[in-house]
């Protein structure tokens, strides 16, 4: 049986820090779905999901176990559909288990299948999320450190864009 993971996200934009959880989540599984899907939380939005997608599917090019897919709707139906047997989420700090614990506990309720497996950020991604990306951009800063090069013109020109407007 092939062992299929699930990694969600916003992804907007994906960072080094989402493309290292994806890379290691690849190893451990024999399928990983990256998959962009709305976060009620989160209101602006700099890119589209198909724009998302894109540029997730430009990044993940090398890994040949990853696709990506857009879903807007609850995780644990998307899990049970796909056939996974688990959601991989990224840890960075304390406040994000505590709504990851959260969210893991919702998704197990709706669905019994949906385990939830945490990887932890590597020291250097322990700061890094697509916010602290877009406020480094809006103030004019260099963001090469944070997105991955296949995509770095593509998401600076963007949030140049949209400081602009």
């Amino acid at each position: 049986m092939e062992r299929i993971a699930i990694c969600p996200g916003s992804f907007d934009p994906v960072t080094i820090g989402h493309l290292d959880i994806i890379t290691r989540a690849s190893k451990l599984f024999d399928q990983v779905i990256v998959l962009v899907s709305k976060n009620m939380m989160k209101q602006h939005k700099c890119f589209t999901p198909q724009e998302r997608k894109e540029l997730i599917a430009c990044v993940i090019a090398d890994l040949p176990n990853v696709s990506v897919d857009i879903f807007d709707g609850l995780l644990a139906d998307y899990v049970r559909e796909a056939g996974a047997i688990a959601i991989v989420k990224g840890l960075r700090a304390v406040s994000d288990f505590e709504y990851e614990f959260q969210m893991a506990l919702a998704n197990r309720k709706l669905y019994a299948g949906a385990e939830t497996v945490f990887l932890t950020t590597t020291a250097e991604n322990m700061y890094l999320s697509s916010s602290v990306v877009k406020q480094i951009a809006a103030f004019g800063g260099d963001i090469s450190h944070f997105i991955p090069s296949e995509i770095l013109d593509v998401i600076t020109k963007r949030l140049v864009k949209e400081k602009l407007s």
